[in-house]
């Protein structure tokens, strides 16, 4: 019976130790989370900062293709689209131009990476002959960062 309790006790000694190898305290889960939020506040914003400058970029580069279009679309007719038919002049014969020989895009125009129309306007100012333009994030003029107007030419 000696020899029996004593096998008892091993293996609770055993659970015990076991046990407390296993689970984590209070403090150091604290810590853990501590070091968590601590990585994410210093990598969270550069990640996000990247996200807006991929945006932009995508912006410029879709106004390329866009004033490619543009130019395709003088070619043939002599002349920019007006202001009044924007655009839309690209994909569709608007108003029945002359010499028009589209559509000048493959695929529809596309809107601002931020979801808002591009800003076209011809003539531009400044003796430009159109401006194309987007007011970035906030679809407002002016602004820095994101929000940042982006003109192409």
């Amino acid at each position: 019976m000696h020899e029996r309790l004593s096998v008892s006790k091993a293996r609770l000694g055993r659970r015990g130790i076991g046990l407390r190898r296993r689970a984590f305290t209070l403090l150091e889960l604290l810590v853990v989370l501590l070091i968590i939020a601590l990585l994410a506040g210093y990598v969270g914003p550069k990640l996000f900062g990247e996200v807006g400058k991929a945006r932009s970029k995508t912006a410029a580069s879709q106004m390329k293709g866009i004033e490619s279009a543009l130019d395709r679309y003088r070619l043939d007719t002599g002349r920019y689209p007006g202001t009044d038919a924007g655009l839309a002049a690209l994909m569709t014969n608007v108003g029945n131009t002359a010499g028009w020989d589209g559509p000048y895009m493959s695929s529809q125009i596309p809107n601002d990476p931020w979801g808002k129309p591009y800003i076209y306007r011809s003539p531009g100012e400044g003796g430009k002959d159109y401006d194309l333009m987007t007011y970035g994030a906030d679809g407002k003029p002016g602004g820095s960062g994101e929000d940042a107007d982006i003109v192409a030419k």
